[in-house]
């Protein structure tokens, strides 16, 4: 299922976009040009709040589709405690996905897809039913969900130097969200055992040589990955069935540059202990 362009869900939180200052065409426009021509760009929204920064990106959002298809569902950046350390931020932030970012698994990928290109060890789940809301339980919000796909994105942060990296322009230019790599879809059978197995996974990234470059537990993202699904909910998000939400960082941001051509990230304690791979080519 794919959203609406003009993405209302993302005005709850600016109910007007008289009342917010949103960038103007002309810096949406720039914007899209350095992000089509893979150059770092002028931060959007720097001088805003964060109701500025989402009127901000559902604008940019709608000119990307043009590029990137339609959007498919949402992304919760910065879950993660190092994450949040980096860009010293107090809570996520959250985006978009759009559908033609979502690359197969063991896709090869130039080691300079971006401005900024980054990977992280990541996790999609497939909303399957209607009607998650933020009180709920981890094991609740399973109860509402059809799947869960191992992730890897490849965010592109895109600011130029010297610009500012917070929470506003991170969420003005929508999370980064670029690129990412999807492995085999988990059906969700028994939700209580998915739950726990996804509480008590151990993510590892390695490099192409094996090399471990980063390994954290699925309770890293906020206590648990389901979690990050009710934090988009408190925030306005309205999640229907075939919505795909990321949960964010699950360990640190990392350059393709040392991963030495290649990563690997494993999800050990999921059922089949899934694998994704990528390729960086030259």
């Amino acid at each position: 299922m794919t959203r609406p362009l003009t993405l209302a869900t993302l005005f709850v939180l600016a109910p007007l976009a008289a009342q917010a200052a949103c960038a103007s065409d002309d810096e949406i426009a720039a914007f899209v040009t350095s992000f089509t021509d893979k150059t770092p760009a002028m931060a959007l929204g720097a001088d805003g709040d964060m109701q500025d920064a989402l009127c901000t990106q559902a604008k940019l959002a709608t000119a990307l589709s043009d590029k990137m298809g339609p959007v498919i569902g949402y992304k919760a950046g910065l879950t993660a405690k190092p994450a949040m350390e980096r860009f010293g931020v107090t809570e996520p932030v959250m985006g978009v996905l759009y559908r033609d970012m979502m690359l197969d698994n063991g896709a090869e990928v130039p080691a300079d897809f971006g401005a900024i290109p980054l990977f992280e060890a990541d996790l999609l789940l497939e909303i399957g039913k209607a009607g998650v809301t933020a009180d709920m339980s981890p094991q609740e919000v399973m109860e509402h969900v059809s799947a869960v796909i191992p992730f890897m994105e490849l965010p592109d942060l895109m600011l130029a130097k010297g610009q500012p990296m917070t929470g506003e322009t991170i969420t003005a230019m929508g999370v980064g969200a670029r690129m990412g790599i999807m492995g085999d879809r988990i059906a969700v059978g028994d939700a209580a055992a998915l739950t726990q197995a996804l509480e008590n996974m151990t993510v590892t990234v390695r490099s192409a040589g094996g090399e471990v470059m980063a390994e954290a537990p699925g309770k890293a993202v906020l206590g648990h990955p389901a979690n990050a699904v009710t934090w988009l909910v408190s925030k306005g998000i309205v999640l229907v069935p075939g919505d795909l939400v990321s949960v964010g960082s699950i360990g640190p941001l990392l350059p393709p540059a040392k991963a030495g051509g290649g990563a690997e990230i494993t999800y050990a304690g999921l059922p089949g202990d899934p694998k994704v791979t990528v390729t960086f080519t030259e």
